[in-house]
């Protein structure tokens, strides 16, 4: 268990190292990248993606860095709920601590930068208009998107091909769906960095809207629950697919069995 939870970790901590790192680039004052807009933000978590992955996976781990993915392993059967809860804290602080070295990474650009929300929004994800039940809707409906599609993709590849397809169908969801709530699709991405905007010494940071908080960590995972779900019926009528497998181990965003050793 201790490769898996170091290989979250470290993979999670480069997921927003580099996801976090773009959106610094593109919103800061005086960075060469200032106002490269919604393209290089949505490219650069999808490489992200792949980046994280790639490190998780090579450190042992089983390349999940979701919470909600990893509960939809606990709701496929492959992932018992102790376990899981231990992934999903080695996620956690793996955020937090990919987002310091985003503050460390552009620390001279923060002074210069006056707007609260734009450095808020390096941190953590926002809605264009706060609508309690659209924003959860719109949450919960990129997750079910993640998971479903990222398991039919994944499900005939192989190998070092899993992750940038990942990265792809993430790159879609930004694309696509991400532009309502900045689809932080993953209850980690939002929380662990909210969390250090909240005690890093930020100059004028202002608040970490924790009132919006929820919606990003209970959306993921309701999005997550409902896919899981799907593709447990979709396996089931499928005698040549194990259930099990179809709902984690071919989706390198959820966790393999070996999650649970």
């Amino acid at each position: 268990m201790t490769a898996e939870v170091l290989g979250e970790f470290l993979g999670t901590m480069i997921l927003i190292l580099m996801g976090g790192g773009v959106c610094a680039g593109v919103s800061l004052e005086k960075t060469y990248a200032k106002g490269a807009g919604w393209m290089a933000i949505t490219a650069g978590w999808a490489f992200a993606v792949v980046c994280g992955v790639a490190v998780s996976q090579f450190a042992g781990g089983p390349g999940s860095l979701n919470p909600a993915g990893t509960m939809a392993g606990v709701i496929g059967g492959s992932v018992d709920i102790v376990a899981a809860l231990v992934l999903i804290t080695a996620q956690l602080a793996g955020a937090f601590c990919g987002a310091c070295l985003v503050w460390l990474a552009y620390l001279p650009h923060w002074q210069p930068t006056q707007d609260q929300g734009t450095k808020l929004g390096i941190f953590c994800t926002g809605p264009a208009i706060p609508n309690t039940t659209a924003n959860l809707l719109s949450e919960a409906i990129g997750t079910f998107a993640l998971i479903l599609i990222a398991t039919a993709i994944t499900a005939s590849a192989e190998g070092a091909a899993i992750a940038p397809l990942v990265g792809i169908v993430v790159w879609s969801i930004g694309l696509s769906l991400g532009a309502t709530t900045g689809y932080a699709i993953n209850p980690a991405r939002d929380l662990g960095p909210r969390l250090a905007h909240a005690l890093l010494p930020i100059p004028g940071k202002g608040d970490s809207n924790w009132g919006y908080a929820w919606i990003p960590i209970v959306g993921p995972v309701l999005g997550a629950v409902v896919a899981a779900i799907l593709v447990q019926a979709i396996a089931a009528e499928q005698p040549s697919v194990d259930p099990q497998q179809t709902a984690a181990e071919t989706v390198p965003l959820l966790p393999t069995d070996n999650a649970t050793d």
